[in-house]
């Protein structure tokens, strides 16, 4: 197959690349430099000139609560634009097969007896990431209606839970949980401190998921 992996670069994309299963496949993997995704014609030139069999969309702009608190606009805007340009792209080149990537800040906020799929959109949503969620639910739905109006193309969401990992990132602006966690407790060792504050009151219960793992859980998708 040939294979367009947006967001190369990052955690879940570099995972997926370097997967055994989608190294034997023939591989796209533009990085932002190549491709922008926030440019719809570029998006839909690059798309049209390759054609893939396959899209998956990893691509967007990620980052834990604190960075969503900062730039919800950005986390809004850019990732809607990015889903649209995508999807709406590989619609109109017949790209018969898709997977999206979303997030499980998709979910309301408060569930406490287990997260399936049809809670999505029956309750609010986490304030500190929103924005984020929108865009994922946004183009998730995109997806589904695409698949549900159209028999030949078949575009599905993937909604993995807490991801960590190969390639995640330590920045103390944009890391998500156990990453942060690591360089707090790496620089507090370094530094001779006795303590380390973690976000929370320890009453949050929180479900992650090892990068490789999802790799492996997108080849039993494609199969």
């Amino acid at each position: 197959m040939k294979v367009l992996i947006t967001g190369a670069g990052g955690m879940v994309g570099r995972n997926i690349s370097e997967n055994s299963f989608f190294k034997q496949q023939d591989l796209l993997l533009p990085r932002s430099s190549e491709l922008n995704l926030l440019d719809s014609i570029a998006v839909d030139i690059y798309i049209q000139e390759h054609i893939p069999d396959l899209i998956i969309h990893c691509a967007g702009k990620v980052g834990g609560i604190q960075a969503n608190m900062v730039d919800p606009v950005g986390f809004l805007v850019d990732n809607l634009e990015m889903g649209n340009n995508i999807v709406l792209s590989a619609k109109k080149h017949r790209v018969s097969k898709l997977i999206n990537m979303g997030s499980s800040c998709m979910y309301p906020r408060n569930i406490n007896d287990g997260l399936t799929e049809d809670l999505i959109l029956t309750g609010e949503l986490e304030s500190t990431n929103e924005g984020y969620a929108i865009a994922k639910i946004t183009t998730a739905r995109l997806c589904e209606y695409i698949s549900k109006t159209d028999e030949d193309l078949d575009y599905i969401t993937l909604i993995p839970c807490n991801l960590y990992g190969r390639y995640d990132k330590f920045s103390e602006r944009i890391s998500h949980m156990i990453p942060a966690v690591i360089k707090k407790i790496y620089e507090a060792k370094n530094n001779n401190h006795s303590d380390v504050e973690i976000w929370g009151d320890g009453t949050a219960r929180r479900e992650f998921m090892y990068s490789g793992e999802l790799a492996d859980f997108c080849e039993y998708a494609v199969n």
